[in-house]
C-alpha cells in the first residue's frame, strides 16, 4: 500500500490579533484544514505585531490544528515575534 503524500496548506494572518479575533480565526483556518485534508499548515505571520495576544492566538490555533491531525508552522516571523515566542517558552509549540 502506498503512503499518502503529505498535504500542506498555506495561509496568512495579517494585522493585529486580539483575543476577540481568536474564535473566528480558528474556525476559518480549521475549515480550510479540513477541506484541504492538510497534514501541515504554513502560517505567514509577517504582518502581525509581536504581542502576547498574538502568541496566545497562534498557540491556540496550533492546538485546534493538532486536534485535526495537522501541525502549524510559522513563516516569515519577525525577529521580535520569534524572541517573544521563545521568551514565552513556546518555540516547540510554534516552530518556524
Amino acid at each position: 500500500m502506498a503512503a499518502r503524500a503529505q498535504r500542506t496548506l498555506t495561509f496568512a494572518v495579517r494585522g493585529p490579533i486580539s483575543a476577540r479575533d481568536l474564535p473566528g480565526l480558528c474556525d476559518r483556518v480549521c475549515a480550510l484544514m479540513t477541506e484541504a485534508r492538510a497534514d501541515a499548515a504554513v502560517c505567514d505571520v509577517r504582518g502581525v505585531r509581536p504581542t502576547a495576544a498574538t502568541v496566545d492566538a497562534l498557540a491556540r490555533l496550533q492546538l485546534a490544528a493538532r486536534r485535526l491531525g495537522c501541525q502549524v508552522r510559522l513563516s516569515d516571523a519577525s525577529e521580535d515575534l520569534r524572541e517573544l515566542v521563545a521568551f514565552m517558552g513556546l518555540e516547540d509549540v510554534l516552530p518556524e
